[in-house]
């Protein structure tokens, strides 16, 4: 059996290389042995600069004194035009709990599609790569509006 079959990953958007976590894990891009010498990028939320998604992104960094004093006071930086770093993203990989995008062993504990438009959502397990075609379905099916043009981005 194909390996991609076995994990259904056979789709034409799949990688040449596929990686999948065991659970509660992910894989960290981390690359550096010395936190000191991180590049500045691995302290924020700057998708563009890092390789891959990085789900510690969603924790504030547990040694900062008064989080959220010093998220208010960059923020305030901000909306004063100055320049400022939103460095406040721990590299404690350890802080993320499960993994990103792993196929679940039973279907029933994997990631959910929660509609209130029933009739948008098939009965049937939904596939990942059929989400963009479902959350375009909701934005221009409902309002009525068409996106043709949209359809064939992959």
């Amino acid at each position: 059996m194909d390996q991609r079959s076995k994990y259904a990953m056979e789709h034409q958007r799949s990688g040449e290389v596929i990686l999948i976590s065991q659970p509660n894990s992910w894989q960290a891009y981390y690359w550096w042995l010395d936190d000191a010498r991180a590049p500045e990028f691995a302290r924020t939320v700057d998708i563009h600069r890092k390789p891959g998604y990085a789900p510690v992104e969603l924790f504030l960094d547990p040694q900062l004194s008064l989080p959220s004093v010093q998220v208010g006071w960059r923020l305030i930086k901000k909306a004063a035009g100055l320049r400022m770093l939103m460095d406040v993203i721990p590299l404690d990989a350890n802080l993320v709990r499960g993994s990103h995008g792993r196929v679940t062993d039973r279907p029933e504990d994997g990631p959910l599609f929660i509609s209130s438009e029933a009739d948008l959502v098939p009965s049937r397990l939904v596939e990942a790569v059929d989400v963009k075609r479902l959350v375009l379905d909701h934005l221009f099916i409902k309002s009525g509006a068409g996106y043709e043009s949209l359809k064939h981005t992959g």
